[in-house]
């Protein structure tokens, strides 16, 4: 009798799965949508999700590749793994292409401001575009547009920090734009522009990834490619260790993870890297629990 009593109970134990936590799907698939033209430039995205998950208003991962506003592909190995890894989760995740208007041209200290600025804005109107298009969608794509996650590596972190903190920046008087509000970021190596604009109405929670002795974007706050003043791109940023100071003073939810002396090249996505963050989404974004923690590997 115990024995068919433990039997009965054996399921439950192995099976029971947590969505959001464990890996609930064995899969996922990928679709490619063009989102926009710009130019006659055709923007993709690609969407990956499972086929087995009929659940309807999920939350939403959008994430941008890095590469200096000059390279870099929606289809990176690490990106396809992160979607994946999501997408298993029952994350649905767009990853975008957007106008690499740095290609062929560099991103340095002799680069005006002007036109790094030129950069920002044109990224940023290409994931906000994106985020219109997934969102006037929802119900093909099985998506809640009050639930969507910005994520992003190096210049792509950059644009979608300045999207979701610097917005009024490059957009104030975008109506299309103006109600755009994610709900968490995921930043590897990113910055913004002025740090002052975070306030109660923005200060969006965030996890944070950045290498302490990062050369080209400030861990903290310093000028971009910590450039000498005297140079046409001298243009200051403030990186994640500056942001999350701001969002804990404006008690919001974040997680920085500080990679010790590490540069510009912490891109790989770890299990421990994947952990924590499923570990704040599903605090913050799901539970709508409280999250402050700093990392310091």
């Amino acid at each position: 009798m115990i024995k068919y009593l433990f039997l009965f109970f054996l399921p439950a134990t192995i099976f029971s799965q947590t969505r959001y936590v464990d890996d609930i799907f064995p899969s996922a698939f990928k679709t490619t949508y063009e989102y926009s033209n710009k130019g006659g430039e055709s923007l993709q995205l690609d969407f990956y999700s499972s086929k087995d998950d009929s659940l309807k208003n999920r939350p939403l991962v959008v994430f941008m590749h890095g590469g200096g506003f000059s390279t870099g592909y929606r289809n990176d190995a690490e990106i396809t793994k992160l979607a994946k890894a999501f997408a298993k989760k029952g994350y649905p995740v767009a990853s975008i292409s957007y106008r690499l208007t740095r290609k062929g041209k560099g991103f340095g200290c002799d680069t005006p401001v002007k036109e790094k600025l030129e950069a920002f804005k044109l990224a940023g109107e290409d994931l906000l575009d994106a985020v219109c298009f997934l969102s006037d969608k929802k119900e093909r794509f099985k998506i809640d547009p009050s639930k969507i996650v910005l994520a992003g590596s190096s210049a792509g972190a950059e644009g979608i920090l300045i999207a979701t903190y610097n917005k009024s920046l490059f957009f104030k008087n975008n109506d299309r734009y103006k109600n755009i509000k994610p709900v968490a970021v995921v930043s590897l190596a990113g910055a913004i522009l002025n740090v002052d604009q975070i306030t109660k109405t923005n200060a969006v929670p965030g996890v944070f990834f950045h290498g302490t002795e990062d050369p080209l974007v400030p861990y903290a706050t310093a000028s971009h490619h910590y450039c000498d003043p005297e140079k046409s791109g001298y243009m200051i940023l403030h990186g994640s260790k500056s942001i999350t100071d701001k969002l804990k003073t404006l008690n919001s939810n974040y997680l920085l993870y500080s990679i010790k002396n590490a540069k510009h090249d912490i891109f790989e996505i770890t299990e421990e890297k994947l952990k924590v963050i499923f570990d704040f989404l599903n605090t913050v974004v799901i539970h709508k629990k409280g999250y402050q923690k700093s990392i310091l590997r």
